[in-house]
């Protein structure tokens, strides 16, 4: 188990983390920002189960319509504009800047992850809701969509470990930290969902948009919106994977399909 370089990674992190050397100032803000980014996390993964799970029909949002229309776009747009914006080389040192003093850029991936559950808890917690239900599941149709919907969070739990679970909780930049180490990102990911396409990750967060148990023209909205992004983003950042992995990136581009999976068999060293 602690062979495989997901494991091994994550646990090398998490002992030097409880191993931290001497400073209180920077194991203060190392904790603080730890604590902040996971509670928050949390928070928007929970929203966002919530509100979907009913078609967008239950949030905090109190707008009056028709005003709620556009406050419901603009939370709709931010997240991914901003999510990809931030991925940029620009983007990337406006986080580094975020935190002031030496440790901005050791805490930018926990930074990350910060902003973009700010960014979730916002869309999905205050969407004024349009009070219009189209379809709502029932009996046999609701335990199998139910399912469904629990199996499409799954496998984004999944697809999260292979990409690597440090980065994508916000975990590397604060233990980093708090080991006085600088952030080692994952190695390109080609093991697990990997290698049976390229972005599960994005496949699966597309999937836990369609499979929920009540529609609305609000889910609807959402799930258009969210999905084209899933489909589209990927494109960027596999431009940065080319650049950083050259032809070992080009190989597995050639042998691994994009979002749909074939009946092919991935790169050898896949598990």
């Amino acid at each position: 188990m602690f062979g495989d370089p997901r494991v091994a990674g994550l646990v090398r992190l998490i002992a030097g983390a409880l191993r931290p050397p001497p400073g209180a100032g920077r194991i203060a803000l190392a904790l603080g920002m730890g604590a902040l980014c996971h509670a928050l996390f949390a928070a928007a993964v929970l929203a966002m189960i919530a509100a979907m799970f009913f078609g967008m029909s239950e949030s905090l949002g109190r707008v009056p319509w028709p005003w709620a229309a556009l406050a419901n776009a603009a939370l709709l747009l931010q997240f991914p504009l901003m999510h990809s914006a931030l991925l940029t080389g620009p983007g990337g040192r406006a986080l580094a800047r975020l935190v002031p003093g030496p440790h901005g850029g050791t805490l930018a991936t926990t930074t990350y992850a910060l902003i973009a559950s700010v960014q979730l808890l916002a869309l999905y917690a205050l969407w004024t809701p349009s009070g219009v239900i189209w379809w709502q599941a029932e009996g046999a149709a609701f335990w199998a969509l139910c399912t469904a919907y629990a199996a499409a969070w799954l496998l984004l739990i999944k697809a999260s470990f292979d990409a690597g679970a440090e980065v994508q909780s916000g975990a590397l930049g604060w233990m980093s930290l708090m080991a006085r180490a600088k952030p080692k990102f994952p190695d390109m990911p080609t093991r697990g969902l990997f290698a049976v396409i390229r972005q599960p990750i994005y496949l699966a967060f597309a999937l836990t948009l369609w499979t929920v148990p009540v529609w609305t023209p609000d889910q609807l909205a959402v799930a258009l919106t969210l999905t084209a992004y899933c489909v589209a983003a990927p494109i960027l950042k596999e431009r940065r994977f080319a650049a950083r992995y050259g032809a070992r990136f080009a190989r597995y581009r050639a042998e691994v399909p994009y979002m749909l999976p074939r009946p092919t068999r991935g790169p050898d060293n896949a598990q």
